[in-house]
């Protein structure tokens, strides 16, 4: 895959399953990461074909939970992302799902306390065994190693999301490399694609929250009305028969930004307790629950 002049959907837990992506493609985004999946867990799974859904589903033995569901519509757009501490079981993870997708990244971002209290995510960047701490030296260093691309979040580690992301410094690791690289950071609105374009020089572009909040925010003509967004993900959701407490997890998030979860529509999603339920709660009926 080329990864310049590229829009894409970063990579967030419990948000990130195929419905979500498929969205979002839908939208105008040309890359789809999946969410984060911890290589132990999928070591442990096996790959299966869901006849009821045209899916390929890495399914955990022993549980027969699914870990990652994909589909031939994504399969030259969605990138599988591995939380690792370890190189080898790593490129164990990798070798059981790279037929199934374009790309696998590996975590070196994530700063939540699952992440870093497992050696995964930021608290790679800590171990100078293996990589730099200084950010630019840190990007040579992995572009050295043969990657074919390189998204840089503009937060250090102890930042939040309210804190403004640091264009000026993604733009510093875009000077210092020849591979693409992917800015991420204060993305909200399709005009700000070009803004932080201008402001890091790099031609590829990641969002997750302003994703998050409103999927269409990759189509060039404008956002869809929110509610129409939340309707087509729910009927997404059914087709693909996704996890229910993925999908309510993903509504909270957007009824937490556009409204209230004390109001009618959050307490109804709270207590909905299948995807009968939401598709009932949205109008989404006339899409059949694919009971596996």
């Amino acid at each position: 895959m080329e990864y310049r002049n590229k829009l894409v959907l970063a990579p967030m837990v419990r948000v990130g399953t195929l419905p979500f992506r498929l969205l979002a493609a839908e939208y105008g985004a040309d890359i789809t990461y999946g969410e984060e999946i911890i290589d132990h867990k999928l070591v442990k799974c096996e790959r299966r074909f869901n006849e009821k859904l045209g899916s390929v589903d890495f399914v955990e033995r022993g549980t027969g939970s699914v870990v990652f569901r994909t589909c031939d519509a994504e399969k030259n757009r969605v990138v599988f992302q591995i939380g690792t501490s370890n190189a080898v079981r790593a490129l164990k993870a990798a070798e059981i799902v790279c037929k199934d997708v374009t790309a696998v990244d590996i975590n070196m971002g994530c700063p939540k306390s699952f992440s870093v209290s497992g050696g995964m995510g930021a608290a790679l960047l800590t171990k100078p065994d293996l990589i730099h701490d200084d950010t630019v030296e840190l990007a040579r260093r992995i572009e050295k190693t043969g990657v074919t691309a390189l998204a840089v979040h503009g937060r250090k580690v102890e930042d939040r999301p309210r804190d403004p992301a640091k264009w000026s410094e993604i733009a510093d690791v875009v000077a210092s490399l020849s591979i693409p690289v992917i800015a991420n950071g204060d993305v909200f609105e399709y005009e700000d694609f070009q803004r932080i374009k201008v402001a890091t020089g790099t031609s590829s572009v990641m969002v997750a929250r302003g994703a998050l909040w409103n999927a269409s925010i990759f189509c060039p003509k404008g956002k869809l009305p929110w509610e129409d967004v939340k309707r087509e993900y729910v009927r997404k959701s059914i087709l693909w028969d996704n996890d229910i407490k993925s999908t309510k997890h993903t509504l909270r998030e957007m009824i937490t930004h556009h409204s209230s979860l004390e109001l009618a529509e959050g307490k109804a999603v709270i207590k909905s307790e299948s995807l009968i339920d939401l598709a009932r709660l949205y109008g989404a009926e006339n899409y059949e629950v694919v009971q596996n």
